[in-house]
């Protein structure tokens, strides 16, 4: 058994991001071809672009502000115009901002992360979404976070989003399942990424404590979480919260 995506064209939002270009490769690998979302980083996107054709792989870049639905359908109209729409949706991108207490935290930062998540997936679905019902088929992939399980302090407006987005994706779940598109979510933890590895920060031992695997995890480990998602091997899953966090969180039944 293997992961197989070819035929397939994928869209990852954010896919300039650190852990967004280690999925949008690993999707490429396993023979989809990609759609490349940025917001403001054209030259990582084209550079992005590169690596995906470099793995025999078609690859479009398409600029976006995912918190905006006139702004997702002109992405959506770019990609129908010289490409294909996509079989497959991660939905990555997510505003940063300084997390800070409740009170501290201003109004504004609640508001930025509802749009780029809660808002990302009612856009993300109205563009796509209808394609893949004619198609009787289709994956959507979100990426969530441990932290929507933790509720630590100063984690509130992250938290909000990423709980908000959790009940969009699995309403959709439920509204879209009779069309054999499956639904679902994958939540890293604390993740080791390129700029880590850079300035030699893989290691955390007061988090790495907590972790019943006694270690962060990878970026590629949550792509290939990703990838599984995306193929036939996960047809059968829908609506789910995957922790990939070595444990680190635990949804109960």
């Amino acid at each position: 058994m293997s992961i197989d995506l070819t035929m397939k064209t994928a869209l990852v939002t954010g896919a300039t991001g650190e852990l967004g270009r280690v999925m949008a490769r690993t999707l490429a690998k396993g023979g989809a071809d990609i759609i490349i979302h940025y917001y403001s980083n054209e030259h990582k996107a084209h550079q992005l672009q590169q690596e995906i054709e470099q793995l025999g792989r078609k690859a479009m870049i398409v600029q976006a502000d995912v918190a905006d639905l006139d702004s997702v359908m002109r992405m959506k109209e770019a990609v129908e115009g010289r490409f294909q729409l996509p079989d497959i949706v991660v939905a990555n991108a997510v505003s940063q901002y300084s997390w800070t207490s409740v009170l501290e935290q201003s109004v504004d930062d609640y508001v930025d992360q509802f749009n780029s998540t809660v808002l990302q997936a009612v856009h993300l679905a109205k563009a796509f979404v209808p394609h893949m019902i004619e198609r009787r088929a289709g994956r959507i992939i979100a990426i969530n976070t441990e932290c929507a399980m933790q509720n630590f302090p100063s984690q509130s407006a992250y938290v909000a989003g990423k709980r908000g987005m959790d009940g969009v994706y699995r309403v959709l779940a439920k509204e879209i399942g009779e069309h054999q598109i499956t639904v679902n979510q994958v939540a890293p933890g604390w993740t080791i990424s390129d700029r880590d590895r850079e300035n030699q920060t893989e290691r955390s031992e007061s988090y790495e404590r907590t972790v019943p695997l006694k270690r962060r995890g990878t970026d590629q480990e949550i792509a290939n979480a990703v990838a599984f998602l995306a193929s036939d091997l996960s047809s059968f899953i829908t609506g789910a919260y995957i922790p990939v966090s070595g444990g680190n969180v635990m949804p109960a039944i």
